[in-house]
């Protein structure tokens, strides 16, 4: 019975505890991929790595261009390699070319494959890095607008595994976040929100 007493006396002390810091509790909700998508600076950094893309694939371009015509070189100079009617100086001449064309012909496809490799890393990392720097500066914006109206706990309502239950509007910042961070915006918000999203 001691026990007993004991453990009831326990919980009673630790649901005393409890109850004055859920009623110190304020909540508020926030819409993350809502903001992200809405922030005048996520177009911004959108445009910038859709022109690092056209650049990249430019450069691409180019190199399979180039290797297209090294490997179009290689056949006619291959095709002119066993002509019966040249001397065997010319011949010795022709072989030794079309060795360089084959050495030339590897060393562009490597190229190719490294750069294409490496392109494709730092688009990954440029959009991984904006995505990031992004996420950061709206959840500063968020944590001052929460600090400002006294909120003690702020839940990202665009990703259901952490809201349990929300009223529909009550207590989102989503749409004044979204006011603050596009105050005196250099662009034109009208314009259709790129697909890039953030659920952090």
């Amino acid at each position: 019975m001691k026990i007993v007493r004991t453990t009831l006396l326990t919980l009673m002390l630790l649901a005393a505890l409890t109850v004055p810091a859920l009623a110190q509790t304020k909540a508020a909700t926030v819409d993350m991929r809502k903001v992200f998508n809405a922030y005048y600076k996520t177009k911004l950094a959108s445009d910038a790595l859709d022109k690092r893309k056209v650049e990249l694939h430019k450069d691409i371009k180019d190199m399979e261009d180039g290797l297209e015509k090294a490997q179009e070189d290689y056949k006619r100079l291959s095709a002119q390699v066993d002509d019966p009617a040249v001397s065997a100086d010319e011949h010795t001449k022709r072989n030794a070319a079309l060795a360089d064309a084959n050495k030339d012909i590897s060393e562009r496809k490597a190229n190719l494959e490294s750069y294409s490799r490496q392109a494709q890393t730092q688009l990954s990392e440029q959009s991984q890095r904006m995505t990031s720097n992004l996420v950061t500066e709206i959840q500063k914006v968020v944590a001052d607008r929460a600090k400002a109206e006294g909120y003690t706990l702020v839940l990202n309502s665009a990703t259901t595994e952490v809201v349990v239950y929300s009223a529909t509007g009550v207590n989102d910042l989503s749409d004044e976040v979204i006011k603050q961070l596009n105050a005196g915006a250099p662009i034109d918000l009208t314009a259709p929100a790129p697909g890039t999203n953030a659920t952090h």
